[in-house]
């Protein structure tokens, strides 16, 4: 008997890109893959950035909190992977991330912005994009107004960028419609893992989706 051929190694994982608009429940979506990843390993990319934590936010577990003079330093540095302003603020990718994630054999998970996403799919061309989208425009409303921590000029400005979002979604890989969190985590992982289609790749009927929840958010916009 011939012996048998050794088993090809496993692929190596690859950045997962969540990107989204503001209100979308990207980070409901990432918390519930990182405690029930399935297959999947998964690392969370804890971004840096140069706000202040919300209530209940806690320091390198939502976010590295310094300061713009410390972000700066590091951008200058050449250290950050991604990084842009968003509302005011600076966020950014530390490198180091993805090299903590390449040592654990772990995808590393980014819950990013546009920009941010356009850096990283620059800088590791094997990162697969995945823009989550909810059913509904007012499911965005409600979940911005949910938070009671923007004034109504904030709030407006924030569903200017996530009109703003929204326009970038043919950038993306895939689409994934976060209504059920069960099932769009499934999709995720389904993806992440090459066991199904249950994530769409981007074509002409998510585009139309997407511009139906466009026209929704300007219609709720108007009604102010």
């Amino acid at each position: 008997m011939s012996p048998r051929a050794p088993a090809p190694p496993p692929p190596a994982p690859f950045p997962v890109i969540l990107a989204g608009p503001s209100g979308a429940g990207k980070t409901t979506l990432r918390d519930r893959l990182l405690a029930d990843p399935g297959t999947a390993k998964y690392l969370f990319s804890v971004s840096m950035t140069t706000r202040s934590p919300r209530t209940g936010e806690v320091d390198k577990v939502d976010y590295r909190f310094v300061s713009r003079d410390e972000f700066d330093a590091i951008v200058a540095g050449g250290a950050m992977l991604e990084y842009a302003t968003v509302h005011g603020e600076r966020y950014g990718t530390p490198r180091d991330n993805l090299d903590r994630a390449r040592e654990a054999g772990a995808h590393l998970l980014l819950d990013i912005d546009v920009q941010g996403t356009r850096q990283v799919r620059d800088a590791v061309p094997e990162a697969v994009s995945i823009f989550i989208v909810p059913p509904t425009a007012e499911r965005i409303v409600r979940q911005l107004r949910g938070r009671g921590s923007e004034t109504p000029a904030q709030l407006e400005r924030r569903l200017a960028g996530a009109r703003s979002e929204l326009e970038a979604a043919g950038e993306f890989d895939y689409l994934v419609v976060n209504d059920r969190l069960g099932e769009a985590a499934a999709a995720v992982s389904s993806l992440v893992t090459g066991s199904g289609g249950m994530a769409r790749r981007l074509g002409a009927a998510e585009r139309e989706y997407v511009e139906r929840i466009i026209g929704e958010l300007d219609r709720v916009r108007r009604m102010w």
